[in-house]
């Protein structure tokens, strides 16, 4: 093959690839889906605040780590 084909058929797949792209951009469009930009607050945060835990689940995670924490301090003393 030589380079001028190789060339030409990579062109031809970056077009078909553009319009399957535009494609699904424009179905997208219209299912009210966008994509969320940095000046927009994210949905993320709005439900990562009513998931915020209790003060009995933080204590429980708390001794659950510093015993983690202490079994892998004692494992590094013994090595």
């Amino acid at each position: 093959m030589d380079t001028a084909r190789i060339v030409q058929e990579i062109d031809n797949e970056i077009a078909r690839l553009t319009s399957a792209r535009n494609i699904l951009t424009a179905s997208n469009s219209n299912s009210h889906t966008r994509q969320a930009t940095k000046s927009e607050p994210s949905k993320r945060t709005a439900s990562a605040k009513s998931a915020r835990l209790s003060p009995a689940g933080r204590r429980k995670l708390s001794e659950m780590m510093k015993k983690r924490w202490a079994e892998r301090r004692k494992k590094a003393k013994t090595k």
